[in-house]
C-alpha cells in the first residue's frame, strides 16, 4: 500500500489532511478517560484511502448529483474500538459539519486481526484495497497480511451462497412496502412503514450485490453509503437512481433518512407519490443486482470448472 496523494488536487488533499487529523484528535478524546487498560491504550494502527479517490477514477461532480465520496478505512487495536457509536460518531458529525470538506466521507473500521484473516482468505474487497489504497497515517510495526488467492471453487461456492441466501429478502421487503401502501396511502402510519420497508429491500439490494461481488458488507444502514461502495464496483448500478434532478435526490435521501426517522420521528412525512417512485427504483435496482449477481456466478462457476 503506497503513502502518497500527489495524484489528487490539491483542494482534495487538503481535505484528506483536515478529516484524518479530525479522526485523530476524536478518537484520542474517546479514550482519555476510559479506566480499562485496553480501551486506555487503545491505537489508530492505520487509516487508509481506498475506492476511487484512490484509484484515480473519482467524479466531481455535485450540481449534476454526481460526486465521489472519500472511502476511508480505520485499523484500530481492539475489536470495541470499532463501534462508531462509542468512539467514531463525533468525529463523523464533526467531518459532516465541517465546511472545509466539500465531499461525504465514508469509515469502515475493523482490528488488524480482522482484516489480515479477511487477506489470508483471499477476499476480493480486501485484496482491492491493498493493491489500491493509500496510507494516510499508519503506526510503525504493525504489518498487513500478503493476500492469498481465493480458489476458483471456493469464491463459486460463497458467491453462490451469499446470492442464495440474500436476495429473496428484497423481494419480501419490496412487497411488504406495496401491501402496507395499499393498505392505506393516506394513512401515516402505513406511509412511513412502507418507507421503511423500502429502505429495508434497498439496503439488502446492495448488500446483496457487494456480498457476492466482494465477501464484504460493511455494518451500515446508510444507503447513500452502501451505493457509494456498490457502484465503485459496478457502474450498471448507476442506472438504479435518477439524480438529474432535485426531486430525485431529495427522494433518494428521504428513503435515506426513513430507517430511523420513518420509525421514531414524529415529522417524517412521505407521499405516495414519492413512494411510487422510490417503489420503481427499487425495482430497478432488484433487476439490476439480480443480473450482475447471476452474471458473476456464472463466470465464477466457468473459473471453477475450467
Amino acid at each position: 500500500m503506497r503513502s502518497d496523494i500527489d495524484h489528487l488536487p490539491p483542494k482534495q488533499q487538503g481535505e484528506l489532511e483536515r478529516i484524518t487529523h479530525v479522526l485523530m484528535e476524536e478518537f484520542a478524546r474517546s479514550i482519555e478517560r476510559a479506566t480499562m487498560e485496553w480501551k486506555r491504550n487503545g491505537k489508530i494502527l492505520r487509516i487508509a484511502l481506498f475506492g476511487s479517490y484512490a484509484r484515480g477514477d473519482w467524479v466531481d461532480e455535485p450540481e449534476n448529483g454526481y460526486q465521489s465520496d472519500f472511502d476511508l478505512l480505520i485499523i484500530v487495536s481492539h475489536p470495541d474500538l470499532t463501534d462508531i457509536a462509542d468512539h467514531w460518531y463525533v468525529a463523523e458529525d464533526r467531518i459532516l459539519r465541517d465546511p472545509a470538506i466539500g465531499r461525504t466521507v465514508n469509515i469502515i473500521v475493523h482490528t488488524m486481526q480482522d482484516v489480515n484473516q479477511a487477506l489470508r482468505r483471499g477476499e476480493y474487497f480486501w485484496v482491492d484495497i491493498i493493491r489500491d489504497g493509500i496510507a494516510l497515517y499508519e503506526l510503525p510495526n504493525h504489518p498487513l497480511a500478503a493476500p492469498q488467492p481465493m480458489t476458483a471453487s471456493d469464491a463459486y461456492r460463497m458467491a453462490s451462497e451469499y446470492y442464495a441466501s440474500s436476495f429473496p429478502a428484497i423481494n419480501v421487503q419490496i412487497e411488504t412496502a406495496g401491501f402496507q401502501v395499499e393498505r392505506d396511502p393516506l394513512n401515516r402510519q402505513w406511509t412511513n412503514a412502507a418507507a421503511f420497508a423500502l429502505h429495508q429491500a434497498v439496503e439488502r439490494a446492495y448488500g446483496c450485490f457487494l456480498l457476492t461481488y466482494t465477501f464484504y458488507f460493511p455494518r451500515s444502514h446508510n444507503i447513500k453509503f452502501l451505493r457509494s461502495l456498490a457502484e465503485d464496483k459496478e457502474a450498471r448500478l448507476i442506472a438504479a437512481w435518477p439524480r438529474d434532478s432535485k426531486i430525485d435526490r431529495r427522494r433518494f435521501e428521504l428513503l435515506k433518512r426513513a430507517y430511523v426517522e420513518a420509525r421514531y420521528s414524529m415529522s417524517y412525512e412521505i407521499s405516495a407519490e414519492d413512494l411510487a417512485a422510490l417503489a420503481e427504483a427499487a425495482n430497478r435496482l432488484r433487476d439490476i443486482v439480480e443480473t450482475l449477481c447471476t452474471e458473476r456466478i456464472d463466470r465464477l462457476r466457468s473459473e471453477a470448472e475450467g
